[in-house]
């Protein structure tokens, strides 16, 4: 199974960036853009799907095929069967509750759920405490907003905010606003432009249901007593956390895939790492990136950057001499090779991978582009997930060792002492210790689920609200 993935990942990136600029020969290269991640692979269709069934209209929420059974945006992907968290497996306990049954129940009160929905569960409570009683007033649309201006508009604004009738933007009002867009996801300046007046216009139901949709996110989740230890990736966030007993004990910030190759919504083990990895160049890359470098400016392009050229995709292919292959063949797509990098600083894959059989192709490793995470440029990759620091990482699942190579240009792969789940989700409300933060929906599944669901959702909330 690992050696399948190798082929997988290469055959899986479509993503081409600008040209990087070339060194001169026999200087070692700093490291470069990374572009070129791994993106999921089609999952085989006899497996997910029977030909038979109807292809759902709708535009797909993932870049993926997903079997009928699941609902886009809000279920997750079990990989492994025992990953599968109890209150979702066993029937007897929550009569397997669907999405589309959603009750309003406090489902947490009934069976162990992870924390997070508790959290967010509690959030609900407080938002509606805070927002959801203001009057339904709408705010005409016009220019922004702000402190010492006047008028029927301000009026308007005071009345939606729950503040005392008046004309006058002063400063009771400029700190309503900004508590109202820091909850929301809005830059807080107290400024109402038409981002802040659109949000008020929606009326909190919109916001309570964003919730729901979330809650339902945790809900396939691990309870503690599923999982002692495992890690929880947030596409949502775009941040990775390791939890233990129930808390989580570090977290830190990921790159994940961007809306058109979203991280997919699975759980799978992680049950090796792959220190100082090789970088497997997905042939389209070797076709359209490299191949015209090697042809423009000779061999020595993959010599001074440490590429080999090898015969094909199994485990003990030979080294080729990239002198004796037609690149003008390989560049016009008639003739195939299969390229990869030795381990480097500039390196891709970074310094350190961490395997996780699926049938995505999707893994965890190392990025040499720090800058991505220092610029929030977080939603970039083409699935796979790149990690802020792979050595906390590499402590966490190895129980506070580091795992180590041999040579350095040599890739090797190292057993954890015992397979860690991982949890990939995709929350847009955050539960804070007063309420919740809603983030943005950078795959664009919340709308499409509110479309579908949120009636019904609503309807379930009143119904709860009343008895």
């Amino acid at each position: 199974m690992r050696r399948s993935l190798l082929a997988l990942s290469a055959l899986t990136a479509s993503a081409i960036a600008q040209a990087q600029p070339v060194p001169p020969p026999g200087q070692v290269p700093p490291p470069v853009a990374e572009p070129w991640m791994a993106q999921p692979a089609p999952m085989p269709a006899q497996q997910w799907q029977s030909p038979a069934a109807p292809r759902n209209s709708r535009t797909a929420l993932e870049p993926v095929d997903l079997p009928p059974s699941i609902e886009q945006g809000v279920d997750m992907i079990y990989i492994d069967d025992d990953l599968v968290p109890r209150a979702i497996h066993d029937k007897a306990l929550l009569h397997n509750i669907a999405f589309s049954d959603w009750s309003g129940a406090p489902l947490d009160m009934f069976v162990s759920m992870n924390p997070i929905y508790t959290d967010l569960r509690r959030g609900l409570v407080r938002y509606r405490e805070r927002w959801g009683n203001l009057p339904d007033t709408q705010v005409p649309a016009g220019p922004a907003l702000k402190s010492g201006m006047t008028g029927e508009r301000v009026a308007a604004l005071r009345n939606r905010l729950g503040l005392s009738d008046g004309s006058s933007y002063d400063a009771a009002l400029a700190a309503a606003v900004k508590e109202f867009q820091d909850v929301h996801g809005i830059k807080p300046d107290g400024v109402a432009g038409a981002g802040t007046i659109e949000a008020l216009n929606r009326g909190p139901a919109y916001y309570e249901q964003l919730i729901i949709i979330n809650m339902e996110r945790a809900r396939r989740l691990p309870a503690p007593e599923d999982e002692r230890k495992y890690v929880l990736v947030d596409a949502g966030s775009a941040r990775l956390s390791m939890w233990e007993n129930g808390k989580p004990v570090d977290s830190m910030k990921v790159v994940v895939g961007k809306a058109e190759t979203a991280t997919p919504m699975m759980a799978a083990y992680i049950k090796y790492a792959s220190v100082n990895p090789y970088w497997n160049v997905p042939p389209e890359l070797v076709r359209s990136l490299i191949g015209p470098r090697v042809v423009a400016q000779g061999i020595g392009y993959l010599t001074d950057r440490e590429y080999q050229v090898l015969s094909d995709f199994s485990d003990h292919p030979q080294v080729l001499d990239p002198a004796s292959l037609d690149w003008r063949a390989i560049v016009a797509g008639q003739q195939d090779v299969r390229l990869r990098r030795l381990p480097s600083p500039a390196n891709s894959m970074g310094m350190m991978k961490f395997m996780l059989p699926n049938y995505f192709g999707i893994y965890l490793h190392d990025s040499p582009e720090k800058q991505h995470f220092t610029k929030n440029e977080l939603w970039i990759s083409n699935g796979c997930v790149r990690l802020e620091d792979y050595k906390r990482v590499a402590k966490f699942l190895f129980d506070g060792s580091m795992p180590r190579g041999d040579d350095p240009k040599v890739e090797k792969e190292v057993d954890l002492p015992q397979p860690v789940p991982v949890y990939m989700t995709y929350l847009t409300v955050q539960p804070i210790a007063d309420g919740v933060k809603f983030l943005a929906d950078p795959y664009g599944r919340d709308a499409h689920l509110m479309e579908r669901f949120g009636p019904q959702m609503m309807a379930a909330l009143d119904s709860a609200q009343g008895s």
